[in-house]
């Protein structure tokens, strides 16, 4: 029993030494600054709600698989994520869903190495629509005072140097950021005036480097992370443009996550575009088989 209970406080400890640990305090710590702006008790009900519920799927599932009780880290920073997106006037119950969508969707879209989407990238978009959500970016600290914009730029920089994404981080911004201000010089400005401005620019920030650099669903080598902050800029760029839509860029990041899933996908089994695009969507698809019909390609479990 001793050991039982010595072993639960080392475990926690050492839980908040890793990136996800970090990201959750650095998450908790945005939340607490923002929370009195936005109405404490509406930020707490979402939050402890989503967090919860999410967890609990979570662990639940993980139970099924593992035949084990794991504790559900990352569905508990995929809800903190997904609710601090969504407006804090947001229904709890609607927070509450949106990260269980998050959480059943790593597990419906999957590759042979991970999810393919980011989960609360997804599940926000789907709730666009489930729901008519709005999107206030309350967790990048978009209400407080402009000095705010200096604990986020370090939480981001701090948590994106300790997953080693800092090269996505700046390849997104600045294409993003490059693309806009071209689009100002050489058409009507006002239209993308809103994008240097609070909220947009703190939802960027946010955005980059907390949304974009997660592990699972972004690349790991430095080449390879320029391409995908281009292609995250690129696509959310287009959206915002051509289609004016709330998330545009949780569109940008779903559209890096395709591409690296497929670049994966191509690294083990040979493929160059457009061939084995059939088996790709196969592959990712929540009606897959239990095997791949990609060359090499081994056999699921």
């Amino acid at each position: 029993m001793g050991l039982s209970i010595g072993i639960a406080p080392r475990r926690a400890k050492n839980f908040f030494k890793t990136p996800k640990g970090l990201l959750t305090i650095i998450l908790g710590f945005f939340a607490a600054m923002a929370a009195p702006g936005q109405g404490f008790g509406a930020v707490a009900r979402g939050l402890a709600a989503a967090m919860i519920a999410a967890g609990l799927v979570d662990a639940l599932i993980l139970r099924s698989r593992k035949k084990a009780w794991e504790f559900p880290s990352g569905a508990v920073l995929t809800a903190m994520i997904a609710a601090m997106v969504l407006r804090a006037q947001e229904p709890w119950y609607v927070v509450t869903i949106t990260s269980v969508i998050a959480i059943l969707s790593k597990y419906v879209f999957r590759s042979r190495a991970a999810n393919v989407f980011n989960p609360a990238a997804l599940a926000i978009i789907a709730s666009f629509y489930l729901f008519h959500t709005g999107q206030s970016w309350w967790g990048a600290l978009t209400d407080l005072m402009p000095i705010a914009k200096v604990a986020l730029i370090a939480g981001g920089v701090f948590i994106a140097g300790r997953v080693n994404k800092m090269p996505l981080v700046l390849a997104f911004l600045g294409a993003y950021f490059a693309l806009f201000t071209v689009t100002a010089f050489v058409s009507n400005p006002l239209p993308v005036a809103e994008i240097f401005r609070t909220p947009d620019v703190e939802a960027a920030l946010y955005f980059a480097f907390i949304i974009l650099t997660d592990p699972p669903t972004s690349p790991a080598k430095y080449p390879d992370q320029i391409v995908c902050g281009l292609i995250v800029a690129s696509v959310s760029y287009a959206f915002f443009e051509l289609a004016g839509v709330v998330y545009y860029l949780l569109a940008g990041v779903l559209a890096g996550n395709v591409w690296e899933a497929w670049r994966r996908a191509n690294r083990r089994t040979g493929y160059t575009f457009p061939g084995g695009i059939s088996d790709f969507l196969r592959e990712i698809s929540p009606w897959r088989r239990g095997h791949s019909t990609y060359k090499g390609a081994p056999v699921d479990s």
